[in-house]
């Protein structure tokens, strides 16, 4: 069975700065993978390879064992989702319009169809964005605007979400929510949802697998709480942590001062 996204031998240069070396990965089904390390990792570049944006110095990535490079663009947004840090927008557009422009792949004339406005309205409602969808999209807080991005990607109906830390922006209370949806997507959509965080408590809680990433270098690859043991963290962020349980059972990092 051919995996849904892999990578095969991901090699990225900059110039002589080597920024992923040898990155070989697969995901042959929906499920919730966190991709972390320290800044420089190269985790957002790893990220970008897979949504297609760039273009490797070696090695490839494919997508339903077809290389990404030789996708129709249109067919493949239609299946993969790329959610960015950060959107910037000089123009008026609304909230809602810019959901409305992740139904792009799906364009065929001039109009929107009844099932755009669908896509955008579920959108809308799973981001808990439905308060401000005729808001100037300039207008709004770095929080809002995250989830208005991601309503926008989720208006594709992906089958593969890419996000690049999608909570940076966010309060607590959206966060959580954030990765609850997330998590929902995977189990009852059966999306595959791959994410970038810098936050090890929010990938062990809601991931089936983390990703660690160091100066370019696949670490682990492994559940939770073995890609993220002791040791483990102690060899990617040069910091003391332990597992605990916490009240309710579910185990959580702490880390040492």
């Amino acid at each position: 069975m051919e995996p849904l996204l892999e990578t095969r031998s991901l090699t990225m240069r900059y110039g002589a700065a080597e920024v992923l070396c040898s990155i070989s990965v697969a995901f042959p089904k929906p499920e919730m993978a966190a991709l972390t390390g320290p800044n420089g990792a190269g985790k957002s570049t790893l990220l970008s390879l897979m949504a297609g944006l760039r273009r490797p110095t070696s090695g490839e990535c494919l997508y339903h064992g077809l290389p990404v490079p030789l996708w129709r663009r249109d067919r493949f947004a239609r299946r993969v989702a790329f959610v960015p840090q950060a959107l910037r927008l000089d123009f008026p557009f609304t909230a809602e319009q810019v959901v409305l422009m992740g139904r792009t792949p799906y364009a065929g004339g001039l109009f929107e169809t009844d099932a755009d406005w669908t896509a955008v309205e579920r959108a809308l409602r799973l981001t808990d964005t439905l308060g401000f969808r005729h808001r100037d999209f300039r207008s709004l807080s770095g929080g809002e605007r995250q989830r208005v991005v991601l309503a926008s990607a989720l208006a594709q109906e992906p089958e593969t979400l890419l996000l690049d830390e999608p909570t940076t922006f966010l309060d607590l209370e959206h966060q959580l929510a954030i990765y609850r949806l997330l998590r929902r997507l995977v189990d009852h959509e059966r999306l595959l949802v791959i994410a970038v965080t810098h936050d090890l408590n929010l990938a062990a809680a809601y991931s089936h697998r983390v990703l660690a990433l160091k100066q370019g270098k696949l670490i682990a690859d492994a559940a939770p709480c073995d890609a993220l043991s002791a040791e483990r963290i102690r060899e990617i962020f040069q910091v003391d942590a332990e597992w605990v349980s916490r009240k309710d059972g579910c185990p959580w990092i702490t880390f040492h001062p």
